[in-house]
């Protein structure tokens, strides 16, 4: 039962995370194109100020459906695969 209750508690975090337009494109865009940072997302995201991208991808990856790796100053994120299969996989398609 507690772990069908984290469950639940994690799907509603991806769902609130993929609740806003901009987010389910930063995902789309790192399904086809992993390992890419924030000024990397933000070129291909014209549209998105740095401060609110950099908001977006807190919320994605606190969901757990972005994974970061940093090196030297920089952070890259990729989707969580796993986890976007079991929530979201029209992502993966």
């Amino acid at each position: 039962m507690a772990g069908e209750h984290k469950d639940v508690r994690q799907a509603v975090k991806v769902y609130k995370a993929l609740g806003e337009p901009t987010r389910i494109k930063i995902a789309m865009l790192l399904t086809r194109e992993a390992d890419l940072c924030c000024t990397d997302i933000g070129t291909r995201l014209v549209t998105v100020a740095s401060s609110t991208l950099s908001h977006h991808l807190k919320q994605m990856a606190d969901c757990g459906l972005l994974e970061q790796r940093k090196d030297g100053t920089y952070i890259y994120y990729r989707v969580n695969r796993e986890v976007a299969q079991r929530y979201a996989p029209y992502l993966l398609e």
